[in-house]
């Protein structure tokens, strides 16, 4: 086992992939100091407690570390352990082996085989494609919550009213779900997601189940147009005539994907997004004065809706001054390295006009670079366009309630009232 590297700033016991700790808050000032001392650190666990068969991991804070960790899927395997940095004590093996089908989780050559077909859908002329359609998706939306608090007492919940919306209807024009099922497709990802969360009463059982009710949804998706292709994504990733495609399940795995990266986080960016604006007023006015574009990845590096995602090396090396083992898991937090002041002057301050902003909000670089970063810049945009439009006189209602989830920084709620 490696040896702990004793760090006197830090609480007793000090894991930033501690569901408890993430309900509460971000970790910010224990992640400065561990920039500042200890920038790849040894995280004690309880043996098992995340699902592995070890007692911790490295956990990787600078910006230029988490950028090397990314950037160098020879040394740091995605697939060994999955990219998920915590599961719980009682998930067996065979259920995180099976997530490896999911691209997420896949390392080079297999990974980039998937992933240049599954770009055919994220092209600039496919998202510019969307934009006409999610415009004015993005104004119902708002003019939808706005009615709503028009009939009552003028405050709404941001996030089931707004926040969830736009990504959920992104993701379903892109796939051509019908608007009928997009019920489904948003209670299933969430139940895939806040598994750590008692609120939902989700068990680990029932995430399963909701990522297999996505992957049997998508694979009868995917074989009726293979029977009879139409003009959408689906055709061409499935039934596209001398390109390679996708197979039935590769495809499910593809939808589960894009149900919680394309959906969980670009709703809590949105959420987290309002509330930055709602507690830095000049901020809110400047964006409804000139409507920069520089605002959505602004608010990506703010949220950081991933915290964190983890790796694996595949042998011994030296990172940051620590020998890390082959075999040894190692956590890149996007959180740290979006706060660091070694690459952004004053991280602490929300602005909107930041330029240059080489934030890892969409990762770190490398094979596993968000591949929707066009997409969820796009629906930002509109969404805060249309609120400006719509709702300029937004103000906050209670504080943001938090989901409980060792990876996420997700808001459950955020109430908000407009006169």
């Amino acid at each position: 086992m490696p040896c702990p590297h004793a760090h006197p700033h830090l609480p007793e016991g000090f894991d930033p992939t501690d569901p408890d700790l993430l309900r509460t808050r971000v970790p910010l000032p224990e992640f400065a100091a561990l920039r500042r001392t200890a920038p790849v650190w040894w995280c004690a666990q309880p043996h098992g407690i995340s699902g592995f068969d070890d007692d911790g991991y490295w956990a990787v804070t600078r910006h230029s570390d988490v950028k090397y960790v990314s950037t160098h899927p020879e040394l740091f395997s995605s697939a060994t352990n999955t990219a998920i940095i915590r599961f719980n004590e009682t998930i067996d093996r065979d259920r995180i082996d099976a997530q490896k089908l999911i691209m997420l989780n896949m390392d080079p050559p297999e990974h980039s085989r998937v992933r240049q077909i599954v770009q055919r859908g994220f092209t600039p002329r496919a998202v510019r494609s969307l934009e006409s359609a999610l415009r004015d998706r993005a104004r119902h939306i708002v003019g939808t919550a706005l009615a709503a608090a028009a009939d009552g007492d003028g405050s709404f919940d941001f996030v089931t009213r707004v926040a969830v919306e736009l990504p959920l209807q992104a993701i379903a024009e892109l796939i051509g779900v019908p608007q009928q099922d997009r019920a489904k497709l948003f209670d299933w990802s969430n139940a895939m997601a806040a598994y750590d969360d008692p609120e939902y009463a989700v068990t680990e059982e029932a995430g399963t189940e909701a990522a297999m009710e996505i992957v049997s949804y998508a694979m009868s998706l995917a074989a009726a147009r293979e029977e009879c292709p139409a003009q959408d994504i689906v055709s061409q990733l499935v039934a596209a005539e001398g390109q390679g495609n996708l197979s039935h399940d590769e495809f499910g795995f593809f939808v589960i994907l894009l149900a919680v990266a394309g959906n969980e986080t670009t709703r809590n960016a949105i959420s987290h997004g309002m509330h930055a604006f709602l507690t830095h007023p000049g901020q809110w006015e400047l964006f409804k004065r000139e409507r920069p574009a520089t605002a959505a990845e602004e608010i990506v590096r703010w949220a950081t809706p991933v915290v964190s995602f983890q790796r694996t090396a595949t042998r011994d090396l030296e990172l940051g001054g620590r020998t890390i083992r082959a075999g040894d898991r190692v956590g890149v937090f996007y959180s740290s390295a979006n706060h660091d002041p070694e690459v952004f002057e004053h991280p602490e301050r929300f602005d909107i006009t930041r330029d240059p902003n080489p934030h890892l909000g969409f990762g770190g670089g490398g094979p596993h670079f968000c591949l929707g970063k066009s997409l969820a810049v796009l629906e930002i945009d509109l969404i805060f366009n249309a609120v400006a439009d719509a709702l300029p006189g937004l103000r906050l209602a209670g504080e943001p309630r938090r989901l409980r989830s060792a990876w996420l920084n997700g808001i459950k709620e955020l109430r908000v009232t407009h006169p």
